[in-house]
């Protein structure tokens, strides 16, 4: 199974999430975008995994270019069969390009926290790093798999999965966001960064485990006959409620 992780940081990494998918024999490739070009074509690969980003999915003008770039290069990724893994940005990504929109949430989400799942062998119930201010409105197509008292947390669009949180962050990680200047941001969204980092290192045997069980859903969701139920009606937009379905359709991986 060829992987690409399209980064956008120096100091992103798909770290859990890459080393889930390298455990099931995957070679994984990554894309540094758009500072290392335009992206490789979407069907040399056999899975996308579409990492965060600083910047919002409504974010315009001349600096912001590539995420209108990034945005059809999703689409032609659908086009193609290619499934995707959206996290955070990724996302929210995946939502506009799949025809539904991004908002600012009601509040950040930055820390640890535990969401509410439809079914936790899909999307464990955390706890989750959650690092963000937007919040994803997926389109009618989507089915959704999780949300918080904030915002949706997890979706599918067809083979595609999205979740807001990071499974994928690990100490290191971390400390490298908080470097680059998350440390500010942590701190306005009410978290000590130095004990945030503690915590996530603390949590990182957990965390390995979910992440695991993410890409196990990835993958199911990318091998699912497309007439597959993967989970109930989804939500309409304005009910925080979650349908949970009498039963998941989801072949065994």
């Amino acid at each position: 199974m060829r992987v690409l992780a399209v980064r956008h940081h120096a100091e992103d990494d798909p770290g859990f999430i890459g080393a889930a998918f390298a455990a099931r024999g995957a070679a994984l490739t990554s894309h540094l975008f758009p500072k290392a070009g335009p992206l490789p074509a979407p069907d040399s690969f056999d899975h996308v995994i579409v990492l965060g980003a600083t910047a919002s999915v409504n974010d315009s003008g001349p600096e912001s270019s590539w995420i209108s770039s990034e945005l059809a290069w999703l689409r032609a990724a659908d086009t193609a069969g290619v499934p995707v893994l959206g996290v955070c940005f990724g996302a929210q990504a995946l939502s506009v390009a799949h025809g539904g929109s991004v908002t600012l949430a009601s509040r950040p989400e930055v820390g640890w926290s535990r969401i509410d799942s439809v079914d936790e062998e899909l999307i464990p119930a955390g706890p989750w790093l959650q690092f963000h201010h937007d919040q994803c409105l997926p389109p009618p197509t989507a089915q959704v798999l999780a949300r918080s008292e904030v915002c949706v947390q997890a979706f599918s669009i067809g083979r595609h999965l999205a979740v807001q949180f990071h499974p994928e962050v690990d100490g290191a990680q971390l400390k490298a966001w908080l470097n680059a200047g998350a440390r500010e941001e942590a701190a306005q969204a009410g978290q000590d960064p130095d004990r945030l980092l503690a915590d996530t290192i603390t949590r990182e045997p957990g965390a390995r485990g979910r992440a695991a069980q993410i890409v196990a859903t990835a993958i199911r969701l990318a091998t699912a006959r497309p007439a597959a139920t993967i989970i109930g009606p989804r939500p309409a937009p304005q009910d925080s409620r979650l349908v949970r379905p009498r039963s998941t359709r989801i072949p065994a991986s």
